[in-house]
């Protein structure tokens, strides 16, 4: 992948629509990971059972476009961005959208309160946790 120059970034969280089943949740991973191969997005969904909370970064134009298509989607309710802005260095180079699930599951509703810096911080701490 390419690293561009003029990357962006955008942090989001959203509920699953309660009429969506959640075998859902892998449909939209697995299309999302398509969709950002193509346009040079990357990214880290996070599902707690009920909420999503994502961070994509790629170029600007693509980034804002995926985030409209998402508030647009009906699988989704309660779409708030949380944080969005231009990026120094892509977060998620190795993956076009890498997925996990978290086991606190307050920790979205929790960074759903935060905006800016706070969210971001807050969403770096539950990445961290993935990882380990």
């Amino acid at each position: 992948m390419n690293v561009s120059p003029a990357l962006y970034e955008v942090l989001y969280v959203s509920t699953l629509a309660p009429e969506q089943p959640l075998s859902v949740v892998a449909e939209i991973a697995g299309r999302a990971r398509q969709v950002n191969a193509e346009l040079d997005v990357t990214g880290l969904l996070i599902f707690d059972g009920q909420r999503f909370c994502q961070q994509l970064e790629g170029p600007q134009k693509a980034v804002l476009k995926l985030i409209e298509r998402i508030r647009n989607d009906p699988r989704h309710v309660n779409v708030e961005v949380l944080h969005h802005g231009p990026l120094a260095g892509r977060r998620f180079q190795h993956f076009s959208l890498a997925f996990s699930t978290v086991e606190d599951e307050d920790a979205l509703a929790r960074m759903e309160k935060l905006d800016g810096d706070a969210a971001l911080a807050a969403f770096e701490a539950v990445r961290g946790e993935l990882v380990h």
